[in-house]
């Protein structure tokens, strides 16, 4: 059986994408060229050196769709999309990176569109719709890490992130709801670097302020084994973390427990039936899965403690 590799379901006429999911991501029925390779795109980094304004360890290049030749091409100026090859330190991320946000958005947290497709030379690659434009025109944003006037985007904790999103927005019963949600599941998917920088807000013409969509979300457990639970503290720790830890975070918060206690847990099967159909080599599907059934244990708890 085939699935697409934007939404991760099943097609019956075995094509890797659907229509709609292309038009969802693209504005068109046709999957755009992608006219070079791995090798290459380090070197079409280096000619738009200084005009890239994204951040990052990973390899990423601005880039846009045009339709006249109906092919993805590199852009300095414009982008429309972040496109993320794989990388020779971590195997898979393209893939990791796709199953991780099409799981987040199953689970219901807001992602940017996105999907997995192939360089010229057969390589995967990472394709997410970028947020912060429309059109072409920019729409402001922030990260925690320049909010908080941080000088380590590993430094920190969650809590100081909550604080000063209940402060500045515009919607602060609802997004710092939502930003709970965001590190629940951060932790249930296995990303542990999930650091300052990786926590958004976007601002409407009005200057209105909210929370903006999730984003760089991947199983960094699966790729670095010995890595603690959280980039940040949260309850003043970053390991060992339980379901009474999140319980704890969620009162910090002013979420009501009848919100915190069942999020997500009836998505387990969800996750574990993406992991499986996923684009992962087997071992590493088999890895993930390990995973995520070993976090549903330790967050269980926090259904089942009397206290709450």
């Amino acid at each position: 059986m085939s699935y697409c590799s934007i939404c991760g379901k099943s097609s019956d006429q075995n094509d890797k994408y659907h229509k709609t999911c292309l038009k969802r991501l693209f504005g068109i029925d046709y999957v755009p060229a992608i006219n070079f390779s791995l090798p290459e795109i380090s070197i079409k980094a280096q000619q738009t050196a200084g005009k890239l304004s994204i951040s990052g360890v990973q390899p990423k290049l601005s880039v846009r769709l045009n339709k006249k030749s109906r092919e993805i091409e590199v852009t300095p100026e414009h982008g429309e999309y972040i496109l993320k090859p794989q990388t020779q330190v971590f195997g898979h991320l393209p893939e990791n990176e796709n199953l991780c946000m099409l799981i987040a958005e199953c689970a219901g947290i807001t992602v940017p569109p996105h999907g997995l497709f192939e360089l010229n030379d057969g390589t995967k690659t990472y394709i997410i719709k970028r947020y912060d434009r429309n059109k072409g025109e920019k729409i402001h944003q922030e990260n925690f890490y320049q909010i908080l006037e941080s000088k380590d985007k590993y430094k920190g904790s969650l809590e100081a992130i909550g604080t000063k999103l209940k402060e500045i927005s515009d919607a602060p019963g609802l997004d710092v709801q939502l930003y709970y949600e965001r590190v629940l599941f951060n932790f249930l998917i296995g990303n542990g670097d999930a650091h300052s920088k990786n926590f958004s807000v976007v601002y409407d013409k009005e200057g209105r302020c909210r929370l903006a969509p999730a984003y760089d979300i991947v199983c960094s457990k699966l790729v670095i084994p010995d890595e603690e639970d959280f980039a940040l503290t949260m309850g003043g720790k970053k390991n060992k973390l339980i379901g009474r830890d999140f319980a704890d975070f969620a009162r910090y918060l002013g979420i009501p427990g009848k919100v915190y206690k069942d999020k997500f847990l009836k998505d387990e099967e969800m996750f574990i039936s993406l992991i499986r159909n996923s684009e992962f080599p087997t071992d590493d599907k088999t890895k993930i899965e390990t995973i995520v059934k070993e976090r549903f244990i330790r967050i269980g708890k926090i259904w089942t403690d009397k206290n709450d």
